[in-house]
């Protein structure tokens, strides 16, 4: 099988439908496009996800935890704690576990949360350190249909979110309750799909510390640390928080498969299609020049640190304004259209390109 994310036909056929016994407290469980789990915890929701880091990078401690907290963070959750289980390989020396540590401490201290447990193991199965975090976040539950209750969330004007409702995702249960906002299942055509700050940003700075010296009979040595600089940008837990409070209709941090990646699995999930505009998805010149030299598509590059979201235009401009209160750049980059239509890049040039399922991520040919 092919490096990267498992496909999502390959996924849907192996692994979704072995989702073990249905039960009454899962609100949301695995499914394409679906960032987080969600259980029923009384009068509070539990949010929860979990994500591996095995690209190889040296700051592979602060990456897990970012990465795990930006999913909970594409729900509208503000993540309160993680756990890591670190693998490491036998050529591992102290001074490197005690740095990945150092560099978890720093991020959960950064974003506000406490890193509660997990494992760590020197084991002759990796190669690499490889570490998979589980964040966790609360949230005010929404309760059940019939009961009516409000959620924890807003919108702009101050009134409820629309109710929207999500089935077990074992898709074997019967029961259905509804969803905290935002929720996949409430965006329709119209919708505006935006993106924040710049796309790329980490699979630009995962590419050059990997071609260093390649790339420096391309680019200069300012352009070179501000690649490298990228990194530190990879957190967006504080627009998700923002667009959460809003009460927009989907997010979905921009991972492995790009922009593009991240644009089909939420259309996949939402049963709609999709017009982007390939002129306005936002990336950094030296991202260009560095996808150039190694022969990388930028749209279908990792690219944490950007937070897809969609929303009505009313929605996109109370969160244009409470974005730029907070420092942060977004970029509207097409709208939600019918399924039949499919998804559509339409080039510069005015032609326009079907969009198809996400690939193995960019950053494998590196």
């Amino acid at each position: 099988m092919k490096i990267g994310k498992i496909d999502n036909e390959t996924l849907e056929r192996l692994v979704l439908r072995r989702t073990g016994a249905a039960r009454s407290e899962v609100i949301v469980g695995p499914g394409i496009g679906e960032d987080c789990a969600v259980l029923d915890f009384g009068e509070y929701e539990c949010v929860l996800s979990t994500d591996p880091i095995t690209a190889g990078a040296s700051r592979v401690g602060e990456l897990a935890v970012h990465i795990s907290c930006n999913d909970v963070a594409s729900n509208g959750v503000e993540p309160m704690a993680v756990m890591l289980t670190v693998l490491l390989p036998p050529s591992v020396t102290e001074d490197e576990v005690g740095e990945i540590a150092r560099q978890a401490d720093a991020a959960a201290k950064e974003l506000g949360v406490q890193i509660i447990g997990g494992h760590t193991e020197i084991t002759d199965v990796v190669t690499q350190p490889v570490i998979s975090a589980v964040a966790i976040g609360r949230a005010t539950k929404r309760a059940n249909i019939a009961d009516g209750a409000a959620t924890g969330f807003e919108t702009a004007s101050g009134k409820e979110p629309e109710r929207t409702t999500r089935s077990l995702a074992a898709q074997g249960g019967t029961a259905r309750f509804d969803k905290r906002m935002p929720a996949i299942g409430g965006v329709a055509p119209g919708d505006l799909i935006g993106v924040t700050k710049k796309l790329a940003l980490e699979g630009t700075a995962l590419a050059v510390e990997k071609r260093e010296r390649e790339l420096r009979s391309y680019l200069t040595d300012e352009e070179i640390e501000h690649a490298k600089a990228m990194i530190n940008e990879v957190s967006v837990v504080k627009e998700g928080v923002i667009a959460g409070r809003i009460g927009v209709k989907a997010m979905h941090d921009v991972t492995e498969g790009g922009a593009l990646g991240a644009v089909w699995e939420i259309c996949a999930h939402a049963g709609t299609g999709a017009e982007l505009e390939a002129g306005a998805l936002p990336f950094d010149e030296v991202t260009m020049t560095v996808c150039a030299v190694l022969g990388l598509d930028p749209m279908r590059l990792i690219s944490s640190g950007s937070m897809m979201i969609i929303g009505s235009k009313d929605q996109w401009d109370a969160l244009d304004i409470k974005l730029a209160e907070a420092g942060i750049g977004a970029s509207v980059i097409g709208r939600v259209t019918e399924a039949e239509h499919g998804i559509t890049l339409i080039m510069k040039n005015g032609e326009r390109e079907a969009v198809g399922p996400p690939g193995p991520d960019e950053i494998y040919k590196v």
